[in-house]
């Protein structure tokens, strides 16, 4: 891989990580910045919509990525893109510098579910030729692409009908949305299904990529999916609205990765560690909680209790008491560092770690 020389020992110890088995340390993405001697000029986008959908902004800026940062350990060198938002169950995207949301539109209630596929829609188009391009750079300069759909069909209903009336809908509605998410998710896995044999096609070798916006990689296909919605929902909701559409999910691509957002959400973790299919939980605590690290080390823990992977973005300063109380057969961390050598010296130190932790028969 161009941009990794070490990617077969990282897909090595990945694969490792997918089977629980127990190496030296635990799984670590570790970035930093690298210094080039041709930096590459990065063109401004026209606007806010180019600069989530136009190859002539995307790809030299994607570049300017993969040329300017150091990928240790298990850091797979990729293309993370939110474009992949653009299959969106026939939404109308709105962007923004930093985001991308959708108009909201009312329902009307006697009649299914508006909230479908459209493969002719331009903004899958836009999508298709971006995801053209990438692939074409990809197979060129060997890297990774993020999976090729985003939202799940739970979070894409609340955004298009607007939260409050998604509430209601559950409320006075639910036969009605609890079909319309499945249904949804049904549009979502066949889409998913369609967009990765454009890949292969195209020639990508990793052709179901990497999670869609955090850096895991799995030795075969597996499905990334959340439910932020569920933040609002009562454990009884989310068996009756969310559970379906995980199960949608797991028929079609048999593993997920699950991103759980925040403390709102937590609630929902003992149903999900319940669910076999359900491998990783990655966890992004609210602006209101302590960052990922030991604040959180119970949780951590009954996640591995029920042999699911932890993978958490966290800071260089709590990598170290993760490192030492954490079964290193099922952690993912990952962390920026400041340059390559702290990066590389990090490394070293958790393979120290996790000796000690052996040694300690802690786990």
């Amino acid at each position: 891989m161009q941009y990794k020389a070490d990617w077969p020992e990282a897909q090595y110890r990945l694969t490792a990580l997918w089977h629980g088995e127990r190496l030296d340390r635990p799984c670590m993405a570790v970035m930093a910045p690298q210094p080039t001697m041709r930096p590459l000029a990065v063109p401004e986008p026209a606007d806010d919509e180019a600069r989530w959908l136009d190859p002539e902004y995307l790809l030299p800026a994607f570049r300017h990525k993969l040329e300017t940062t150091w990928w240790g350990g298990e850091a797979a060198p990729s293309c993370l893109t939110m474009a992949n938002w653009m299959a969106c169950l026939g939404g109308t995207p709105q962007f923004a510098p930093d985001t991308i949301w959708f108009a909201t539109q009312e329902v009307d209630f006697s009649r299914p579910s508006p909230f479908r596929h459209d493969p002719d829609s331009p903004w899958m188009h836009r999508y298709r030729t971006l995801l053209r391009a990438l692939c074409a750079m990809a197979a060129e300069d060997n890297f990774l692409l993020g999976q090729p759909v985003g939202l799940p069909a739970s979070d894409l209903l609340s955004m298009h009908m607007g939260t409050e009336a998604f509430m209601l809908g559950l409320m006075d509605h639910p036969e009605w949305m609890a079909e319309a998410v499945v249904t949804g998710a049904r549009d979502q896995a066949q889409v998913q299904h369609e967009l990765q044999a454009f890949m292969r096609e195209a020639g990508h070798h990793y052709w179901y990529g990497n999670a869609g916006w955090m850096r895991f990689w799995a030795p075969e296909p597996f499905k990334v999916t959340q439910s932020d919605v569920s933040c609002m929902l009562s454990p009884e909701q989310f068996d009756q609205f969310v559970l379906p559409e995980l199960e949608v999910y797991a028929e079609a691509f048999s593993a997920l990765w699950y991103h759980l957002d925040g403390g709102d959400a937590r609630q929902h973790l003992p149903r999900l560690l319940s669910l076999p299919y359900l491998r990783v939980i990655q966890y992004i605590p609210t602006p209101s909680e302590p960052p990922n690290g030991p604040a959180h080390l119970e949780m951590y823990q009954h996640i591995q209790a029920a042999g699911k992977i932890v993978h958490i973005d966290v800071p260089l300063s709590n990598v170290e008491p993760l490192v030492r109380s954490l079964d290193p057969a099922l952690l993912m961390l990952q962390v920026w560092c400041a340059s390559r050598d702290e990066g590389e010296q990090l490394l070293d130190h958790c393979v120290k770690w996790t000796s000690q932790l052996y040694t300690q028969g802690v786990v």
